[in-house]
């Protein structure tokens, strides 16, 4: 869960990989570092800490070089410190290395290199891959790359410099994001586009096992077997200031504030006068719609969360049974897979490591998968028999928003395609969820105006925080624990709130904050009931509800509305108003927002 950039070209390298580590720094923030190269040799310079600490050290110097890499660090092997910070450089000093992902054979092969006299400087798992470079260079830099990476197992992208080839570098990607871009002035490597919309938008997207070298003249790449081979490159769609704050004092806020827009674009395309169309799915799966059992949905974190929505949607409107599984447990259960159980996977990156294992188990047991990425071209996209592509556009926050709710509303699109398909929906019912669906854009933009800063100030005092809900209201609890556990540091669950009886309400007591929402319109009076409990314990209770439920939900201490919408649309409106009172509640704790403690954005290791 690191990013790495790299440049070659006819300009000054160091300004360009700090431009590319600020833009990946959602990526990784414990420690930061650059190796530039030239005739001269490989620079190196390394900090622990945010970027800024890195670029205070470089900018007291002037750097010429033209080649160089860069990394910023979530720790994975070895503290977040200067000595573990990459890039990590060979015993000899000849080669610098960057790496995204997990080398799982390491310390096997540290044990080999330790027994053929290598002393190691770190304790990270990448340092093995500087010392095998050095043990197998023969005056070949490509040969060198290639029989090193042959003794790697794991997950990985690689930046690689030779200081004998100063003028080029190499870069592998295997089950790692990695994304190369040509410019005028050079060719880049990079662990996500964002990093290079200011360069470049002309991108290429190396496919699994692929080594890369690139040179200020161009690039070759050469697939695993060894064949040099042509990629195709593609225009990003979207300019850099898509992916910059503008006058927002942080990402989250902006993201939140862009959920309407990505809404319309994730909608819109999908939506006819009279019903909903999935172009994507057509002939897909080979059993046909009707022929399904079952489909199991996978996915982590926010996406897990609206998975959980997902299966309320279809199984109230396709009547087709839905598992929703973490995507960690999926890969490890002996769960029966076949043909007519379709596997949907979910991830915003379209780079998530477990939910990219659980793609392939459910290839390999013969399950047809359909996949809802937000990234074209990502590795769970290419991997997935269909994919759904949500319209999010690049989110920097590490805790995601517009993310999860183009997700929520992809499933939605979903859930009503296959109710069609399976005779569960008639054209009238069809008509008014395509009326429902085009106008919630619009009220998710009602939404954002919601007042929530008052109860986010109390809030912000609180040790443990509940959030209870029936239904789509218990899988939106469980996001809007996430969200606030993520960014404020306060203790947050979600519970289905026919649950509390069973063990939690003895851990409420008075001024214990208890969010009831109240979406979906599953058994109001037995959640108000629950609010009763609550509240006679003790517990201040704010109710997020749409407005049609709002007098039943009275007795809060607090209530924030949103606008009435069909019961299961409510899951986006309620889900807002839980960002942003997680969003204030983490800007009245004086939390760092868009860079939560020990969090990294694109989770790219198991």
């Amino acid at each position: 869960m690191c990013g790495i950039i790299g440049y070659v070209g006819t300009q000054p390298a160091l300004p360009r990989l700090l431009t590319g580590l600020s833009r990946l720094e959602y990526r990784g923030y414990d420690s930061a570092g650059i190796a530039v190269a030239d005739d001269s040799g490989i620079c190196a310079h390394k900090r622990q800490g945010r970027l800024s600490a890195l670029e205070k050290d470089v900018k007291q110097r002037t750097f010429t070089q033209k080649t160089g890499i860069g990394h910023t660090r979530w720790a994975t092997h070895g503290a977040p410190d200067d000595i573990n910070a990459h890039p990590h450089m060979s015993f000899d000093g000849r080669f610098a290395v960057v790496h995204n992902g997990i080398i799982e054979n390491y310390a096997a092969l540290k044990a080999e290199l330790q027994q053929e006299g290598v002393t190691f400087r770190s304790d990270t798992d990448t340092e093995v891959v500087a010392h095998l470079l050095a043990k197998h260079y023969k005056g070949d830099f490509r040969r060198a790359v290639a029989e090193t990476v042959a003794r790697l197992n794991g997950a990985y992208a690689l930046g690689i410099l030779c200081r004998d080839f100063p003028h080029e570098l190499f870069a592998v990607r295997r089950a790692s994001p990695l994304v190369v871009g040509v410019s005028a002035d050079g060719g880049y490597i990079a662990s996500d586009v964002t990093a290079l919309l200011p360069f470049t938008r002309r991108v290429m997207l190396p496919e699994e096992g692929d080594m890369v070298r690139v040179t200020a003249d161009g690039i070759a790449v050469w697939e695993e077997s060894g064949k040099l081979v042509n990629r195709p490159f593609e225009e990003v769609t979207w300019s850099a200031a898509t992916a910059e704050k503008g006058d927002y004092p942080h990402y989250m806020l902006k993201e939140m504030w862009e959920q309407p827009a990505a809404l319309a674009a994730t909608l819109a395309p999908h939506l006819e006068n009279d019903g909903i169309r999935l172009p994507e799915l057509a002939g897909f799966p080979a059993c046909g719609w009707v022929g399904l059992r079952r489909i199991c949905m996978v996915a982590c974190g926010s996406a897990y969360h609206a998975a959980m929505v997902g299966k309320y949607v279809v199984e109230k409107w396709a009547r087709l049974p839905v598992e929703v599984d973490l995507a960690s447990e999926f890969r490890y259960r002996e769960q029966p897979l076949d043909e007519r159980t379709l596997t949907v996977v979910i991830s915003q990156s379209g780079e998530t490591a477990d939910t990219l294992a659980a793609l392939r188990k459910a290839k390999r047991c013969g399950s047809p998968v359909l996949a809802i990425v937000n990234v074209t071209g990502s590795t769970i996209a290419r991997e997935s028999d269909r994919v759904l592509y949500t319209q999010a556009g690049p989110e920097v926050a590490v805790a995601t928003t517009k993310g999860y709710t183009t997700q929520v509303a992809m499933l939605f699109l979903l859930g009503g395609f296959l109710a069609r398909q399976r005779g569960e929906l008639t054209a009238e019912a069809e008509r008014r969820l395509t009326k429902d669906l085009r106008e919630l854009p619009a009220l998710t933009q009602e939404t954002l105006t919601v007042a929530t800063v008052g109860a986010a100030k109390w809030l912000s005092q609180a040790r443990d925080v509940y959030f209870i809900g029936r239904g789509i209201g218990y899988a939106v609890a469980l996001e809007g624990a996430l969200k606030l556990k993520e960014i404020s540091y306060i203790h947050a669950e979600g519970y289905a709130a026919g649950e509390l009886k069973h063990g939690t309400i003895s851990l409420v007591e008075e001024g214990t904050p208890v969010v009831v929402l109240g979406c979906g319109e599953v058994a109001p009076e037995k959640t108000l009931s629950n609010l009763r409990e609550v509240t006679a314990r003790g517990a201040r209770v704010l109710a997020v509800t749409t407005a049609d439920l709002c007098e039943i939900y009275g007795e809060a201490a607090e209530v924030l509305t949103v606008p009435t919408v069909s019961p299961q649309l409510s899951a986006i409106p309620v889900a807002v108003v839980l960002q942003l009172l997680a969003y204030y509640t983490a800007l009245e704790r004086g939390c760092d927002i868009d860079k939560p403690r020990n969090l990294a954005k694109s989770v790219t290791v198991e």
